[in-house]
């Protein structure tokens, strides 16, 4: 049995709230999804089929290809139950491998004793049928073992990824509190961009939204900028298939006629940066960047588009206070320049949106890092048009 061309279940995980987002991803890959629950989405395939996952999925974490699901009710059951299993089929003769885990288990205070057990049968098995003791690691640079274990209830996992895919590798120069490149290109698709129109990214910081606009609206997959994935250190792994794979990535980008992705920053360091990261990922061509005040950014007319914005938090009282002031500019800002436009701000203080002082048509849930945000959106009406009565909505993607 090759795991590259035998179907099996496959867990396609993302962080908190990014699952709608994740879904639309996967199934512009033309992939079926069985089931979606609050971290991912459920499908069943081979790991040739992760290969297409893992080089163009733009909001995902992880993609695991499930080799056996049992029931254990301590480690050694845990060991007992994997030191059977031949994967002298799965792991090459005098390779490297890292396990993970996902562990809820009473009897378990710190999932690396988990870890270790997984680690031991794998190790016992090949050293019985191989006479050769393989290297193993924290560092996800190899093949990758990840157990999933709830109660009794467990399951081991192929992951195909290694390193997280929310990481989309053009980013060389993150700069301060960077936000996740997967969210970055959820809260995009997430608004009403159309991948035509102009993309106005003020305070862009390291360049992180505009970067993810210009790849979204050109078709540019996060697989162009990454070299090493988990499945390549497998038994049994065709490079060729991966090559196939990684030519479309070319192939399948388009040109946008016209398209005007603006970015802007009062950092200049930070504007260097950004274009820096852009040049990485490509795209540097597509983007117009500027140093400014946000209330200088050049807003296209004629050509209603995005306005996006992701302010500071704040954490200090200081900060707060000096914030307020910055927030009610940028409602202002919107007010008076964005007629036409769709705003959107990208925030983990309501308090400070309160500043805004304009009424979200729509307020969609995200997490950074365990910061619960919102990405605010408003419709900017052109001239005397008066803005439509109604509740706010609010998007949920989780049960919080």
């Amino acid at each position: 049995m090759s795991v590259y061309t035998t179907k099996s279940k496959i867990i396609v995980t993302c962080p908190k709230r990014l699952t709608p987002y994740l879904e639309q991803d996967v199934k512009e890959l033309g992939f079926i999804i069985e089931e979606t629950f609050i971290t991912g989405v459920r499908l069943t395939g081979t790991v040739n089929n992760c290969i297409k996952l893992n080089l163009n999925l733009r909001c995902a974490s992880q993609v695991l290809y499930s080799l056996k699901k049992f029931t254990a009710s301590d480690a050694n059951g845990i060991y007992s139950q994997l030191i059977g299993y031949p994967w002298e089929n799965i792991l090459p003769e005098g390779g490297y491998f890292s396990i993970t885990s996902n562990v809820n288990n009473p009897t378990i205070n710190n999932s690396m004793f988990a870890n270790l057990r997984v680690k031991d049968a794998i190790v016992d098995r090949l050293r019985e049928k191989k006479r050769t003791r393989p290297s193993t690691g924290a560092d996800l640079t190899g093949a990758v073992i990840h157990l999933f274990w709830k109660n009794d209830n467990a399951e081991i996992f192929i992951d195909t990824s290694g390193d997280s895919l929310g990481r989309h590798g053009y980013r060389k120069i993150p700069g301060q509190a960077p936000m996740l490149e997967a969210l970055a290109a959820a809260t995009i698709l997430a608004t009403q961009w159309d991948r035509k129109s102009p993309f106005v990214n003020p305070m862009c910081g390291s360049g992180t939204l505009a970067i993810e606009a210009a790849m979204i609206a050109t078709n540019r997959r996060p697989g162009l900028f990454r070299t090493n994935y988990a499945f390549m250190h497998l038994q049994g792994y065709d490079e060729s298939v991966y090559l196939e794979e990684d030519a479309l990535l070319e192939k399948q980008i388009t040109d946008v006629p016209d398209l005007c992705i603006i970015a802007t920053d009062y950092n200049v360091k930070a504007v260097e940066n950004a274009k820096k990261n852009a040049v990485a990922a490509g795209v540097a061509g597509l983007i117009d960047f500027d140093v400014c005040d946000f209330a200088a950014t050049v807003i296209p007319a004629g050509k209603p588009g995005v306005f996006y914005v992701n302010p500071e938090y704040g954490e200090r009282l200081g900060d707060v206070k000096e914030l307020e002031k910055t927030y009610a500019r940028i409602g202002d800002f919107m007010k008076q320049y964005c007629g036409g436009y769709y705003g959107y701000i990208f925030t983990g203080n309501m308090e400070l949106a309160k500043k805004i002082g304009l009424k979200a048509k729509r307020r969609i849930e995200f997490y950074t890092s365990k910061i619960d945000c919102r990405l605010l959106e408003y419709e900017l009406y052109s001239g005397s048009r008066s803005k439509p009565k109604g509740e706010i909505t609010t998007i949920k993607t989780d049960n919080q």
